[in-house]
């Protein structure tokens, strides 16, 4: 396949380039006196030049032959330069801003290119959705390259979506321009017992010799992790033990560490590389989830490495992992990931290798971003009105929707509760003992159990299903959300039915999004309208959006932090150990349903 993410590809521009690096041509942008963070040696280099010329890198060394009248030059004394950072997994639907957004957030921060499934939008509008995103994204400079959902829905047979993708779809995706690799394979299962349906999907990609992105949820590093390599899978961002890191590589696999918003497993996990002394080129650092407030306050990319520093990575090979590992992870070494001949000119600047703080961010040879603010125009995108108008639940929500029935005659139950691990996408199975009024079991504030509901929200079907959640610490009221991995049904929370019955039909009324309710009164609204997961605004706004929902979750008693997006997973069939969707209580261990009382 050509290369799709740069001004021109290689072979239009290689006559140029030579006669640029020969000072026959002289180059269009010269960086000067930089001291290069060089990835391929893992060294600093004093004094180094940067020729420039269609996009791409002509010299490093000494680029006096290459500066004519008309070329640009930028003096980095005292500066570093390194190639420009990239996000190796997520979705930008999880900041639950647009893609020319979420670029126009990131850029700044150094991040020239991302790795992106779009299977939360894919599960809602399909394969028009995948579509619109890659739209959007082609109206800002950041490389967003899309990996294509393999897993829509997320595990099949458990819930219900409002698309479904299986190998055909797949073939057709592979196609389209801005297109590489499939998106994380989270039916595990399926892999491990050669299931044909995922094995065509998995032969789609191969064929076409696209990279294949994993998702290897288990703690299990023997016969289960060998066979889901062997599949032909390439990488996974799930470790969250050292151990799973250190066997993931030894089978080379590239370990993507996690380090987002809300689940932040690198600094655990890295302990697989600082303990032991090892090659470290299957390394990679990932997002997976960046909310808007993190992009604002702390950054992308950079953040993560930063915080890797401060655990103890040597700063270079911090760089590496976002930058040539990243790209050989998905074989794209030959065209970025590194500061050399013929590469895509992405470049960042900063000036303490300790404490990385972008100054600068070039990307195919353009400043698009200087001292923290974008300096490329941003162009718009209008969502198709299917995208707009998805929220289907076909019959009114009331309290009564909410109740639980507890078995005829008992006074007690005993019933499996979701209780959640803050910060992780691990939760628990307890089994509780409930009390039954007028033979209905009820949430339990005091012992911190609250009722959970899930709607199924895409055709109209009236399914639900309704179980316990234990952890969040909530007082009053209830808290509604169509953001609700990955199937994005309508998922309630709350302590009572009344307030359970307004958080819905708020988001009913308004296409989607999150709220909180109590005593009657929308206490937060954020509203999202574009397939419930997104609004096109600046990623400062919705920070403050989404500020005013956790002091709303705070005023009703919530103790945790990034409080809406553990809420968010509840429903992810695919993570253990007990997940609620619209069919059902899954049993993410086994793969099975089971009963709410035992």
């Amino acid at each position: 396949m050509l290369n799709q993410f740069c001004k021109k590809p290689l072979h239009e521009v290689t006559q140029t380039l030579a006669k640029v690096a020969m000072g026959i041509k002289k180059a269009e942008l010269v960086i000067r006196n930089a001291k290069l963070v060089n990835v391929c040696t893992a060294e600093i280099q004093e004094g180094i030049d940067v020729a420039i010329a269609e996009g791409r890198v002509a010299l490093v060394g000494d680029a006096s032959c290459c500066i004519g009248e008309n070329t640009k030059i930028i003096d980095a004394s005292g500066q570093y330069i390194a190639p420009g950072f990239m996000d190796g997994h997520t979705h930008i639907e999880c900041s639950m801003i647009t893609p020319k957004e979420y670029a126009r957030a990131v850029i700044p921060h150094g991040t020239v290119a991302v790795f992106v499934d779009p299977h939360e939008i894919c599960n809602i509008c399909g394969m028009q959705g995948v579509k619109a995103m890659i739209e959007d994204a082609r109206c800002a400079p950041l490389k967003t390259i899309t990996n294509i959902p393999s897993c829509v829905p997320s595990v099949a047979g458990f819930e219900d979506t409002g698309s479904e993708i299986g190998a055909a779809e797949v073939r057709k995706m592979l196609n389209w321009d801005g297109v590489m690799a499939l998106g994380e394979m989270m039916s595990i299962p399926n892999v491990l017992e050669g299931d044909r349906a995922i094995h065509q999907e998995l032969a789609e990609a191969l064929k076409a010799d696209q990279v294949i992105t994993g998702h290897y949820a288990v703690p299990e590093t023997g016969s289960g992790l060998n066979a889901y390599i062997a599949s032909g899978i390439r990488c996974c961002h799930e470790s969250v033990r050292a151990e799973d890191v250190l066997e993931k590589m030894r089978h080379g696999m590239y370990a993507q560490m996690r380090y987002g918003s809300t689940f932040k497993d690198m600094p655990v996990i890295i302990r697989a590389i600082l303990d032991n002394r090892i090659d470290d080129r299957f390394a990679c650092m990932v997002s997976d989830d960046m909310q808007p407030d993190t992009l604002c306050e702390e950054g992308h990319v950079d953040h993560i490495v930063r915080t890797a520093v401060k655990e103890g990575l040597d700063p270079i090979r911090a760089i590496q992992y976002v930058t040539i590992n990243t790209a050989s992870c998905f074989r794209m070494d030959h065209e970025f990931g590194s500061i050399t001949p013929g590469k895509c000119a992405d470049i960042v600047f900063f000036n303490d290798l300790s404490d990385i703080r972008i100054t600068r961010t070039i990307i195919d040879g353009e400043i698009v971003a200087e001292n923290g603010r974008l300096t490329a125009e941003i162009g718009n995108y209008v969502y198709p009105d299917a995208v707009y108008n998805a929220m289907h639940i076909g019959h009114p929500v009331t309290p009564e929707c909410f109740r639980i029935a507890a078995p005829k005659g008992t006074k007690h139950v005993r019933a499996r509760v979701i209780e959640i691990i803050p910060e992780h996408l691990e939760n628990h199975e307890r089994i509780i003992e409930m009390n039954v009024r007028n033979g209905f079991a009820e949430a339990d504030p005091a012992r911190d159990i609250l009722k959970l509901t899930v709607f199924e929200r895409h055709h109209e079907t009236g399914t639900q299903s309704s179980g316990f959640v234990k952890g969040f610490g909530l007082k009053k009221g209830a808290l509604a959300q169509t953001v609700a991995h990955d199937a994005h049904n309508l998922l309630v929370a709350g302590t009572n039915d009344a307030d359970m019955a307004v958080a819905a039909n708020t988001l009913i009324e308004c296409g989607g999004g999150l709220c909180a309710v109590a005593d009657g009164k929308v206490l937060a609204l954020v509203p999202l309208p574009i397939a419930g997961l997104m609004n096109d605004i600046p990623a400062e706004e919705m920070a403050e959006l989404l500020r005013k929902l956790k002091e709303a979750w705070r005023e009703m008693g919530c103790v945790i932090s990034s409080s809406y997006m553990v809420m968010a997973y509840l429903s992810l069939a695919c993570i253990p150990e007990l997940r609620l969707t619209n069919r059902g209580l899954v049993d993410c261990n086994t793969y099975r349903f089971v009963d709410l009382f035992e």
